[in-house]
């Protein structure tokens, strides 16, 4: 046996082993010959059992002739041990050693297994000096094979860009499709067996297929014989899979029969192994590439099928670039066909194309002079040179027919012999029988000699020395315009069909350009007037912006002034005495006065002569006062006979009772009214602006009592405002102290006014929520009969925080889900930082939804820090509270608070109201209109206040306020009546 042979050589045998052993593995290169050496070498060694060389990944080679070594599980972590050990690593089990053969590129290990008893380290000793040896011989093989492995797939790499360049640049090349195809086939065959070859294109809109390209050992006609063929025809055949789900396929026929769902059809022989991948484009198949081997030698990979479906993509490219190509050139091909379809043989072809390419020029030529800036004797020059391009034109013209089509003009003409006229009447001339025949005329003089003998034309064309003439009609939109002709006097120069056709195509583009020109000039013309127009609108609406302002400044005019006399009105004065004194809170020394004027028995004279002498009286004494003063003093007329002079001087008093007397004196002199001497007296009232004064309600109110203390003393007479007055008025401190209590013991009550729509419906919208007090002895008092009292004794803000909740709260009880509420809020309100909070806690505690509530604030009160008081509002709008202006029209009026303030609802004045039982032309009215126009230019609600009588509710509806108050619609009550059954709110 081998083993004892082995072991019973001496040493000179063993050497000569050795060195056999040694040869031998200087001879070997790859990895699994040096394996295979070193373990015969170890296994000619007594006592081995088996041996065998491990690296990789798992890979092993074991000695020729010998079984491989078998590994449980559980060696793996042994394995793993000796990887790491330089040395020899013995196995648990004592039969089994692992030696590191070398580390790199890839651990290799020398697994032995030893016959019982010969496990000894000088087993191992012996082997040390071979084992190193062939563990460097092994590492360099190894890395040899990595180098090889690594140029091969370089060398694949290259081959495959080759082969990608190759087809890109097959797609670019002037081959034809079949040659390309063939280049195509060669370059497959470079990367893999492709001797049996095909192409298989698909149109998915006729659903048909065609074998672009076949090439088969077995079968050399491909189906349809390279036509096209319905897809249907090779149902069930591989490709027809392929094509129909886009999935490559790869095997024997065997192998593919299991890759699809349903019967396999063969079309000619089987084939061996069988590789077809779907050419795809945006992820549809466009086609099927197929390769197939009849021989069994010669099979396919998966790499091959990854490298076809890898170039598949790159050849549909191609194919299609190649088709595109093609179809381009077909259609190319056609054209130059078209065009030169008359002539034959290869010059005459080449000439027609250069009679094509001159006019594609021609044509561009004359669509540039359609919309060139030249006028119409250049443009016409220009059509005459690029028709010289394209045939003789030597003898040229152009005709139009007339706008009423009874004469032909002729603005361009060149002619060597007999140019045209400039204009003629229509006759039966050759131009006239080519428009009538609305079609390209080619004649001779033998022809033209045909037609005279036909009666076609007039005689008398044959005195013409011209031999050829022909004259295309100019034709837009199916009728003529005009024609084109050219003349020959050579018998050289004939015109043929292909001339014809030039000066045919040349005709139609000249009839396009003139009409664009034409349309263009008449668009010229067109904007001319249009930008006449809008000059001369633009003029009408600066004059009417000019009136429009000028009425606005006249409505403002009538919004703050008397119609009858053109004095300010109440309004206007309000809006002054609160500038005069915000004035003298800033500076005291300069304080103001106001004088109540009221005529004496205005009553009578207004019953006893009538209104337009009650008129006239008015007028007079505005006159009369407005010589009492002097610039900045102001004469108001408040309504009727109350008259008010707003003095801003500085010796006060004593310049107010001077200017007194002096309209006393104004008035003594008699007037004559409606033919009668009327005397007419006054009396006046006094008060002087202090810094106790906040609002000019409150001046005019203590002048108001002065007036009447006058009036109580005999009229024709004037009296100052004191103390005194006012304590005869009503007794203040004992009226504070009853406020107190009627708070503590809540006696205050709000009544609720109902605010309706003023669409005939007479729908209740919302309430207005008005402050009464349940006085124990004087009965339910309104707020005029003690508002004054609580402001100066620092009671109102307790009285109006009382008054919201307990309105909320009844609104929240009683009032519909729907409706709103509005409550007054005066300025003293504003001013505090923190009222918007705690406005916003009240709703919180009462339930009330924010959308529900609106507060109702005065001019006056915008007056007092706009920018705070609009801040204010606009946090209380954004959590959807709103905010209306009150009594708009009788104060300041400024349109800026509408435009800048966030305002819901505006509140026309009770005063414009009650004027509309007039005549439907007074200033009111006008008012009136412009104020609910304003409003709904700007999106505001409107309310109309003080609606007493239908004639005013019925102006209001046909002027479209949408809400209305009053007594007509209902006068102010507990809201418990309101909702009661057949009540306006229920």
């Amino acid at each position: 046996m081998k083993h004892a042979d082995a072991m019973e050589a001496g040493p000179s045998q063993g050497g000569s082993l050795q060195l056999s052993w040694l040869a031998r593995l200087i001879g070997t290169h790859a990895p699994e010959e040096v394996a295979a050496a070193i373990a015969d070498l170890v296994q000619a060694r007594p006592g081995c059992v088996a041996a065998s060389v491990r690296w990789g990944q798992g890979e092993v080679v074991a000695a020729q002739g010998r079984p491989p070594m078998s590994f449980a599980p559980a060696d793996a972590s042994w394995l793993v041990a000796a990887a790491r050990t330089a040395g020899p690593l013995r196995h648990p089990d004592g039969r089994r050693v692992a030696v590191r053969l070398c580390a790199q590129p890839d651990v290799a290990l020398l697994l032995l297994e030893w016959q019982p008893g010969h496990a000894d380290e000088r087993f191992l000793a012996e082997l040390e000096t071979p084992l190193r040896l062939a563990g460097q011989h092994l590492r360099w093989a190894l890395e040899w094979a990595e180098l090889k492995d690594s140029h091969e797939q370089l060398e694949r790499s290259e081959n495959l860009q080759r082969a990608l360049f190759a087809i890109s640049d097959l797609a670019g090349s002037e081959r034809d499709m079949p040659d390309l195809l063939r280049g195509i086939h060669a370059i497959v065959s470079t990367l893999m067996y492709a001797e049996n070859f095909f192409i298989v294109l698909h149109d998915a809109v006729q659903d048909t297929i065609r074998f672009l390209y076949f090439v088969d050992q077995q079968e050399p006609v491909p189906p349809g014989g390279g036509q096209d063929m319905p897809l249907g025809a090779i149902e069930h055949t591989l490709t027809w899979y392929v094509m129909r789900d886009g999935k490559a396929r790869m095997g024997n026929a065997e192998e593919l029969r299991s890759q699809v769902v349903g019967p396999v059809t063969l079309i000619g022989p089987d084939s061996y192994d069988w590789l077809g991948v779907p050419l795809l484009r945006d992820g549809q198949p466009r086609g099927v590439l197929v390769v197939q081997s009849y021989r069994r030698d010669i099979g396919f990979t998966d790499e091959d099928l990854t490298l076809l479906e890898f170039v598949s993509s790159h050849i549909l490219t191609a194919l299609e670039r190649k088709q595109g190509k093609d179809e381009l050139e077909q259609r190319v091909q056609r054209r130059t066909l078209q065009l030169a379809e008359a002539n034959r043989g290869l010059q005459q072809e080449i000439v027609e194309r250069q009679r094509a390419e001159h006019l594609q020029t021609a044509l561009f030529q004359l669509a540039e002079l359609a919309t060139a800036d030249i006028d119409q004797g250049t443009f016409y020059r220009r059509v005459h040179a690029v028709v010289g391009e394209l045939l003789n034109a030597q003898n040229f013209f152009i005709g139009l027919l007339s706008d009423d089509r009874l004469k032909l003009t002729f603005p361009y003409s060149v002619d060597a012999v007999l140019a045209p006229p400039a204009e003629r009447v229509l006759t039966r001339g050759l131009s006239e029988y080519v428009m009538r025949l609305g079609r390209a005329l080619r004649v001779s003089n033998a022809d033209i000699e045909e037609l005279e003998q036909r009666g076609e034309i007039a005689p008398g064309r044959m005195s013409s020395p011209a031999m050829y003439w022909l004259g295309v009609p100019l034709i837009v939109a199916d009728e003529v315009i005009g024609l084109v002709a050219v003349q020959s006097y050579r018998a050289d120069v004939v015109y043929g069909a292909a001339d014809q056709e030039l000066l045919s195509f040349v005709a139609s583009q000249v009839a396009n350009s003139l009409t664009r020109r034409r349309s263009a000039e008449s668009l010229r013309r067109a904007y001319e007037q249009l930008e006449q127009r809008v000059e001369e609108r633009t003029l009408a609406l600066r004059k009417e912006i000019g009136e429009r302002e000028r009425m606005q400044d006249q409505l403002r005019h009538q919004v703050m002034h008397d119609a009858l006399t053109g004095l300010p009105n109440r309004g206007y004065l309000r809006e002054r005495i609160d500038r005069a004194l915000d004035a003298m809170r800033r500076e005291p020394q300069h304080p103001c006065a106001l004088l109540y004027l009221d005529v004496d028995r205005f009553k009578i004279i207004n019953d006893s002569l009538g209104h337009l002498a009650g008129d006239e009286v008015l007028k007079e004494v505005a006159r009369r006062l407005a010589g009492c003063v002097r610039h900045p003093d102001l004469v108001a007329r408040l309504s009727g006979d109350e008259f008010a002079i707003l003095l801003e001087q500085d010796e006060l008093p004593w310049a107010a009772t001077a200017v007194a007397q002096r309209v006393l004196d104004a008035l003594d002199a008699p007037m004559r009214v409606a033919g009668k001497e009327l005397p007419v007296t006054a009396s006046m009232g006094i008060a002087i602006g202090d810094g106790n004064y906040v609002a000019a309600d409150e001046l005019l109110r203590d002048a108001d009592i002065a007036l009447y203390r006058a009036k109580q003393l005999g009229r024709k007479r004037y009296e100052l405002f004191d103390e005194r007055l006012a304590q005869n008025v009503v007794d203040v401190l004992a009226l504070e102290g009853e406020l107190r209590q009627a708070l503590a013991q809540g006696l205050f009550e709000p009544y609720f006014q109902p605010i309706c729509a003023l669409d005939g419906s007479g729908r209740t919208l919302g309430y207005e929520a008005l402050i009464r007090w349940n006085h124990p002895q004087r009965g339910v008092l309104r707020p005029g009969d003690f508002l004054r009292i609580a402001e100066d004794s620092g009671l109102i803000e307790t009285i109006d925080w009382h008054m919201f909740e307990l309105s909320c709260r009844l609104l929240l009880q009683h009032g519909r889900d729907d409706s709103f509420m509005t409550v007054n809020v005066s300025a003293l309100h504003l001013r505090h930082a923190h009222f918007d909070r705690r406005l916003v806690q009240l709703l919180e505690r009462t339930g009330l939804p924010p959308q529900r509530l609106v507060l109702e604030v005065t001019e006056g009160a915008l007056l007092d820090n706009p920018e705070h008081v609009r801040a204010t509002l606009e946090r209380l709008r954004a959590i959807g509270i709103g905010a209306a202006l009150d009594d708009f029209g009788t104060g300041y009026s400024s349109l800026s608070y509408l435009h800048s303030l966030p305002l819901r609802i505006l509140k026309i004045d009770r005063a414009f109201v009650q004027e509309l039982d007039k005549d439907a032309n007074t200033s009111s009215t006008t008012v009136v209109a412009a104020i609910l126009a304003l409003a709904r230019a700007l999106g505001i609600q409107v309310i109309a206040e003080g609606i007493e009588t239908p004639t005013q509710r019925d102006a209001l509806m046909a002027m479209g306020c949408e809400m209305g108050q009053g007594y007509l619609l209902g006068r102010p009550a507990p809201i418990t009546q309101w909702r009661a059954p057949g009540s306006a709110g229920a």
